[in-house]
């Protein structure tokens, strides 16, 4: 059989990355796993997913995902993504399953498309050669004073969009220290610092990271509307369609939702309930590119395009946003990003807010061998 799996292993990461650049003092350690698939005639294709523990994701991969797919056909990445569902999920949730699979599915795709000597973005349909990347800040420790240091300095390097970070804590950290009308009012003055800061020509975006219940939710969407906010993401607990789509009807600021969705059904629900503007799969945790290809058609469905969330990782899903008609833009999150930077080589640069696509074939990067090594959990 061509191109058949001989070995699956996946390697659980903490790399730790800095924010120096932005004119902070911090370190953050980042939980990355990565995976590798090779093939009896020599290929090898590498994935990866982020946005949960990676140890957990890897112990996921090596103890029940590699031998479900050893000696299978690595270019039938439709029946391996089926299977491993299935093999994976139990009564069919998501969770730590849909991220092993994604960085599972990402290393066939990789594979695929160095067989056939393409990059991915043009194996799905190759709809552009430049995208788009917006800059991510706002992380919890950070100040006021730190925002704006930041927010100029990733406006400097050319970046024309940013999205800050609100809600923190929220309805994840009920300590009673601080109610959720404070930490609202408290984002506000944050995005009116930024806003001044950077000026009117810059895009601002606002992640709640579902944080908020409905009611505080909507406070702060009418308060920032002075701000001029390009889109609200995941502004709600649960990403609840049904409160979310009762928020879209109170704002006039696009409401996005997806990054850590894990199965199809959920995006249809939003459309159909019309409770996003944009949808935002990501590679890295809902499935793969197999899913985000299906999701993607479901959003074209509804004349609704997709964007990149997710923590970043650019360089993964810059795939199908630039490969799929309905693509748009991807997002440059220090932590994912940089950590991803160290661990692989061969990126293309971000110069003034965009990128444009490689012409090596498969992901068109490498992983660093001593890198993976480096930082490898024991």
């Amino acid at each position: 059989m061509p191109h058949e799996i001989a070995r699956v292993h996946a390697t659980a990461l903490k790399v730790e990355v800095d924010f120096s650049d932005l004119g902070v003092a911090r370190t953050r350690a980042t939980s990355v796993c990565h995976a590798e698939i090779e093939t009896k005639d020599g290929l090898t294709g590498h994935g990866l997913s982020y946005l949960s523990d990676g140890t957990v994701i890897a112990q996921a991969i090596n103890a029940v995902a590699a031998p479900a797919i050893l000696g299978r056909n690595a270019m039938a990445h439709e029946k391996i993504w089926r299977d491993l569902y299935w093999t994976m999920t139990g009564s069919g949730q998501s969770g730590y399953a849909c991220h092993a699979i994604s960085a599972i599915d990402l290393a066939l795709w990789d594979l695929k498309g160095k067989a056939l000597g393409m990059p991915i973005w043009q194996l799905l349909g190759g709809a552009r050669e430049r995208l788009g990347v917006y800059a991510t800040l706002g992380l919890p420790m950070m100040t006021r004073e730190h925002l704006v240091e930041m927010a100029k300095r990733v406006v400097a390097r050319g970046f024309k969009a940013i999205k800050m970070q609100v809600g923190r804590p929220g309805l994840d950290q009920r300590s009673g220290e601080k109610s959720l009308m404070d930490i609202l009012r408290d984002d506000e003055t944050r995005i009116a610092a930024v806003r001044d800061a950077v000026g009117k020509d810059i895009e601002i975006a606002m992640d709640g990271s579902c944080r908020f219940d409905l009611p505080h939710a909507v406070e702060l969407a009418h308060r920032a509307e002075a701000y001029g906010i390009a889109w609200y993401e995941e502004p709600v607990m649960q990403n609840d369609v049904r409160l979310m789509a009762d928020l879209r009807r109170r704002t006039s600021i696009p409401v996005s939702a997806g990054q850590n969705e894990g199965l199809t059904a959920r995006f249809r629900d939003m459309l159909i309930a019309g409770a996003v503007d944009v949808i935002q799969p990501n590679v890295s945790v809902a499935g793969g590119i197999t899913q985000c290809i299906k999701i993607a058609a479901l959003a074209d469905a509804f004349n609704v395009p997709i964007a990149s969330g997710g923590g970043g990782c650019p360089y993964h899903n810059m795939h199908v946003q630039a490969g799929l008609a309905n693509g748009t833009m991807v997002e440059y999150q220090t932590s994912s990003a940089q950590a991803c930077e160290k661990l692989y080589q061969g990126y293309p640069v971000i110069r003034d807010g965009s990128l444009t696509l490689p012409d090596a074939p498969g992901l068109g990067f490498e992983p660093q061998p001593e890198a993976i090594k480096e930082f490898a959990v024991a």
